[in-house]
């Protein structure tokens, strides 16, 4: 299980395959009309996902409506993931990520291309998890571990030592 806490869920996708999938994954999931829509809020984990179908992108009229939406998520949402989810990836699809990725370079918006509902669940649970309080900590320490131990067992450590005594 990722998280103990509710699931927030934009209201706008009650009926959509990734939420029934989270809800048979044991997340309790708590539909809100004041979040963005398309929006899923892990609040324990301080991480928040958008669903946007590439294909809306094709539609240039809608594309600055989407544009806009994106933005007021991630100005609001300080973890802000963006899943872009097209059943193929071809080169007209690449463009489309390309170019979001261009427009929000810079900002904290990550961009997490998925192919279907279970992709988006198993990227969400995975992020959830890894970024939830006991888990960060636990990777944390783990990783402060291992860069001792490289470090501790690095070559260029040997010689610096080295150099250090026979400077002394």
């Amino acid at each position: 299980m990722a998280t103990r806490g509710a699931v927030i869920v934009s209201s706008a996708l009650q009926h959509h395959e990734a939420i029934s999938s989270l809800s048979s994954q044991h997340q309790r999931i708590r539909f809100s009309d004041s979040v963005i829509t398309g929006s899923i809020i892990f609040p324990l984990s301080g991480v928040a996902f958008i669903i946007v179908e590439i294909q809306d992108f094709y539609d240039n009229s809608a594309e600055t409506k989407l544009i806009e939406r994106i933005e007021q998520f991630v100005r609001i949402h300080r973890n802000s993931l963006l899943l872009l989810v097209a059943a193929l990836y071809g080169p007209k699809e690449w463009e489309i990520l390309f170019k979001i990725q261009q427009r929000f370079l810079g900002n904290n918006l990550r961009i997490i291309p998925a192919h279907n509902a279970s992709d988006m669940v198993k990227s969400m649970l995975t992020i959830a998890k890894v970024t939830s309080k006991p888990h960060v900590d636990s990777v944390r320490d783990r990783i402060a571990m291992i860069r001792a131990q490289i470090i501790e067992r690095s070559p260029v450590w040997e010689m610096l030592h080295k150099q250090r005594l026979n400077d002394a």
